[in-house]
């Protein structure tokens, strides 16, 4: 096993579920119907907000010195995000929660931790690709180009994420806790999406 095949067996493992997650419908569950600019807006802000807090902790308590420094970089390109699309007004407190980041919470191991940020990567990348359709719809290019931004810093990170694990994973089972954590992530945000499209009465099977 090797990082780069992690990141492949997720992908497709978990095609139908980051699909649906980088569609027009995930976007409709992430601002609870409100397809408003600001509205996207905050979603992407209340994640890179996530992102940060859960980041900067791990990088703080984390013993692999390499594993400590891409995850406050993470946190750092995070905080950018959340000031680059944060809408005026913008209050973290009050914004929706991601539940993956509960899960990315209980991770303990650098491999597991490692595997969990594969994870928020990927689903960063699907989440802000349909972002920037949402804004070139729009016709607001230089939002487009914000979120284009923020996808090519998350893309960045996937091979980061990568090659961090094939530098902390040495044996089959550091292998299976990158590759089970990674799971829970994809699994806690699909859960989200299919429970929260259901509470507004939305079938959440359908990819638009």
């Amino acid at each position: 096993m090797d990082g780069d095949t992690l990141l492949s067996d997720l992908r497709d493992d978990h095609e139908t579920a980051l699909s649906r997650l980088g569609s027009s419908k995930s976007l409709y569950a992430l601002t609870g119907g409100e397809m408003a600019a600001d509205a996207v807006r905050e979603a992407a802000a209340a994640e890179a907000e996530a992102a940060a807090k859960r980041f900067e902790a791990w990088s703080a308590d984390e013993a692999s010195g390499d594993a400590a420094a891409l995850f406050g970089d993470v946190a750092e390109d995070a905080r950018d995000h959340r000031d680059a699309v944060a809408p005026n007004g913008f209050d973290a407190d009050d914004a929706r929660e991601f539940p993956e980041y509960g899960v990315l919470a209980d991770l303990q191991s650098t491999p597991a931790r490692a595997g969990g940020l594969l994870a928020r990567c990927l689903l960063g990348d699907a989440r802000a690709g349909q972002m920037v359709g949402f804004f070139v719809g729009n016709a607001d290019p230089t939002a487009a180009d914000d979120f284009r931004g923020v996808r090519n810093d998350v893309s960045d990170r996937l091979d980061d994420a990568a090659d961090l694990l094939d530098a902390v994973c040495e044996t089959d089972e550091e292998w299976d806790e990158a590759r089970e954590a990674a799971d829970a992530v994809v699994e806690a945000a699909y859960d989200d999406y299919v429970e929260t499209l259901e509470g507004m009465g939305v079938k959440p099977k359908n990819v638009c």
